[in-house]
């Protein structure tokens, strides 16, 4: 059998048939009451939450108000991705999601590779929503009367990376009340905390306790119903309208010019927040088992789930970016932040309560997720039988639900919410890469039972090559510089603030001197603040700057490998475009799985090279548990046995 029993599949029919003889670990037994409104308001209760409270405002920053497009690529991508992850319900109606479609697509060893995958997304997922709730539920306290020290409401990589960068700022001549918030934020939790010898004693813990309360209310139980759901999604969108209603009054349109001041690169920055922001559709497939009519209803429910909250997404960040200038968006808690900048502290105390309610509902659904997710694969003998237990007077999975709460509340306390979101962003891409294959796999099989849903075939024969003619002609054309960089991997400039931090103390003094010497008069005008002298020069001038100082190329440029590295998730998207375009021509593919395929490995490609990094090791990770235990006491192997 050999390489080959690594792959070895569920079958469509004999999982129908444990649904409907009830033997499958009792799903059969879970009663089918969601129609189309309910999976809807599901899929808006799990999207509306951290995304449009929290990430869009660093969204926002890199972007500007052109972030509004990056918005309607992801809600086009997540689309594409829904019909796939539909046509799958429909064909194998259970709670297993990706990691049940990948065992039936592709066999047992990709499954537990997307099984792992989901195991980190809504673990990391869970810490993006902790974390944002804590910076609401301090921002709440702060704002009546009661001021937590900083050390207790920040992560320790934030606060350490922001003392580094206050030193080298301060030392180039910019004042601390100069500095963005969030760096006098961490330099002041980092300065005050309390020590023991080297060690700085900072921790997120309102992050820490809102896990271990939700963990708690999981394990006892605790689950949203139908009504409650709705009721959430009511909520949400009364504030959220409520919010567009009184900031549409306060928009300057002064703030939108310019509309993309960072180009292309700085609105695909913030493909991951925004991506985040879409995660939630995901959960509705896990409710194909409850559907009254999963092949009708649960296509109808993504759909109105994503296109109702693209709408509200673009609403928000149109006027977001109205109200103040987009640069002052990097905040954990922007809709809060641009209220309060206007002095409408009631309406920002609303946002705050409501987020904080909000967020706790979003983290309460998927908590409730992972240990599914652990229990399904236990059951299929992947994991421990321990993780299958089941507790005999609440009925929850206990031991999965306890160590669930381990694994995002540990990493909670000294994780940043940038790092996190990335993490997420990318182990689902990679789920919705693989449910959009999974159906380009089955495609053309005769021999599997199929749902009424199936995703709308387009031959994709003669239209993937002329898309892929088109796009190039376009980078040519319109994006010429920087295709051009890409493919000669062309020097590029350290940017100033990159530049400064790199200087060491001598260094920086020198320079300041060098700046005074050669240019008072323009130094002198920026307050002697050395980064704010350097960001406000052309590229010739800034080189030319750098040069007499006496900085070579080697510290003006980032090139070569050090260059290259970071473009390689991209060069993998392109390699794989022109074998999926091969195949194409060759095997007549569906084009909208095709579509959503590439969609979301783009965005995949445009995460960095550090995220693609700590994916692999969380995978690398799972290959060996998978090896070392899980492939010996999978059920399909003792059965092959």
């Amino acid at each position: 059998m050999g390489f080959n029993k690594y792959f070895r599949k569920k079958s469509v029919t004999d999982i129908l048939h444990q649904i409907q003889s009830g033997t499958d670990s009792g799903h059969g037994a879970l009663g089918k009451h969601l129609g189309v409104r309910d999976l809807t308001a599901f899929g808006i209760a799990a999207i509306i939450g951290a995304g449009i409270f929290s990430t869009i405002g660093q969204a926002s920053a890199d972007g500007g108000p052109a972030v509004i497009f990056l918005f309607l690529f992801t809600a086009l991508a997540c689309g594409f991705a829904a019909f796939a992850y539909a046509e799958f319900a429909s064909m194998v109606p259970v709670s297993g999601s990706a990691y049940t479609y990948s065992y039936v697509a592709f066999g047992e060893l990709i499954a537990w590779i997307i099984g792992w995958a989901l195991i980190m997304e809504y673990a990391i997922g869970n810490i993006t929503v902790a974390i944002s709730w804590s910076d609401y539920f301090t921002g709440l306290l702060s704002s009546g009367g009661i001021e937590l020290p900083q050390w207790i409401q920040m992560d320790y990589l934030t606060a350490s990376k922001a003392f580094d960068q206050a030193t080298a700022l301060i030392a180039s001549g910019k004042t601390f009340d100069n500095l963005p918030v969030s760096i006098q934020a961490g330099y002041t939790a980092w300065n005050t905390c309390p020590t023991i010898g080297p060690l700085h004693l900072i921790a997120d813990l309102p992050a820490l306790l809102i896990i271990v309360f939700i963990t708690w209310l999981v394990y006892r139980g605790m689950k949203e119903s139908r009504n409650a759901s709705n009721l959430m999604v009511v909520i949400k969108l009364c504030i959220i309208l409520l919010v567009i209603a009184v900031g549409i009054f306060y928009v300057d349109t002064d703030n939108w010019d310019p509309f993309a001041p960072n180009g292309i690169g700085g609105i695909l920055k913030g493909v991951s927040a925004v991506f985040f922001a879409y995660i939630g559709f995901d959960a509705i497939s896990t409710t194909a088992e409850e559907c009254k009519d999963p092949q009708r209803d649960l296509p109808r429910g993504m759909m109105w789930a994503i296109i109702i909250c693209t709408l509200l997404y673009i609403a928000i960040a149109l006027v977001l970016t109205g109200m103040v200038k987009y640069d002052q968006l990097a905040v954990g808690d922007p809709l809060a932040f641009v209220f309060d900048e206007l002095n409408l502290k009631w309406l920002s105390g609303i946002i705050a309560v409501s987020a904080v309610v909000a967020m706790a509902s979003v983290l309460l659904v998927f908590q409730m997720g992972q240990p599914r997710i652990w229990m399904s694969m236990s059951r299929d003998g992947l994991l421990p039988k321990k993780f299958a237990t089941v507790h005999p007077k609440f009925k929850t999975p206990s031991f999965a639900t306890i160590v669930t709460g381990f694994v995002v509340a540990v990493p909670a306390l000294f994780m940043n919410l940038t790092m996190v979101t990335d993490l997420c962003s990318i182990g689902t891409l990679f789920a919705f890469v693989l449910v959009c294959g999974g159906v380009l796999v089955l495609q053309n099989k005769k021999d599997i039972p199929r749902g009424k849903f199936r995703t709308p075939y387009v031959n994709s024969k003669f239209i993937m090559p002329v898309l892929l003619v088109v796009a190039v002609v376009l980078s040519f054309t319109y994006n010429k510089e920087s295709t051009m960089s890409f493919l000669t991997n062309e020097r590029q400039l350290v940017a100033p603030a990159d530049m400064i931090t790199s200087m060491s103390e001598t260094e920086i003094d020198s320079f300041k001197a060098h700046l005074m010497t050669s240019d008072s008069a323009g130094f002198s005008a920026n307050n002697l603040d050395t980064e704010s002298y350097l960001s406000g020069l052309n590229s010739e001038r800034y080189i030319g700057t750098l040069q007499a100082a006496g900085f070579n190329d080697a510290r003006m440029y980032e090139t070569g490998w050090t260059l290259f590295q970071h473009k390689i998730p991209m060069w993998i998207f392109i390699i794989i475009v022109l074998i999926l375009t091969y195949f194409a021509i060759t095997q007549n593919l569906s084009l909208i799985p095709l579509l959503g395929l590439i969609s979301c490995l783009y965005m995949m490609a445009e995460l960095g090279v550090s995220n693609w990094i700590g994916f692999g090791i969380w995978l690398a990770v799972g290959l060996i548990v998978y090896f070392a235990y899980s492939s010996k006491n999978s059920k399909l192997n003792k059965t092959t046995a």
